[in-house]
């Protein structure tokens, strides 16, 4: 899944518990005729992505969906939702993603031939 929109905010990274869990929260703003603004979360070696990025930027992020159940002391399940993020790209003009390494993200794989392509282990 995808969400793109300008970015509204980036908090820092912040650590939790003793065996030091990263997480690093952003919010941002859809362009549509009712705009919201969702907030992402960007975990472990992911928080990195986002220091390339500032308040104000056009960005399209990957997402997934995370859902967890959680019994409180009444013995009620209670539910909870977090939308995560990825991978994020820079946008130009709002339309189309800036080239990875103009955005300061990996190059794009080079096309293999099919003679290289048989040379895999399996």
């Amino acid at each position: 899944m995808e969400v793109s929109g300008k970015i509204k905010k980036i908090d820092e990274t912040k650590t939790f518990g003793s065996n030091g869990f990263r997480k690093r929260e952003m919010v941002v703003t859809t362009d549509e005729q009712y705009p919201q603004m969702i907030m992402v979360e960007f975990i472990q070696d992911k928080c990195d992505l986002l220091n390339s990025f500032n308040v104000g930027d056009d960005v399209k992020i990957s997402i997934n969906l995370r859902g967890r159940e959680w019994i409180n002391p009444e013995g009620e399940a209670k539910y909870f939702n977090s939308v995560q993020g990825w991978r994020i790209e820079k946008m130009q003009g709002g339309a189309e993603p800036v080239p990875p390494a103009e955005a300061g993200g990996f190059e794009p794989a080079k096309n293999v031939s099919e003679e290289e392509a048989d040379d895999l282990p399996f």
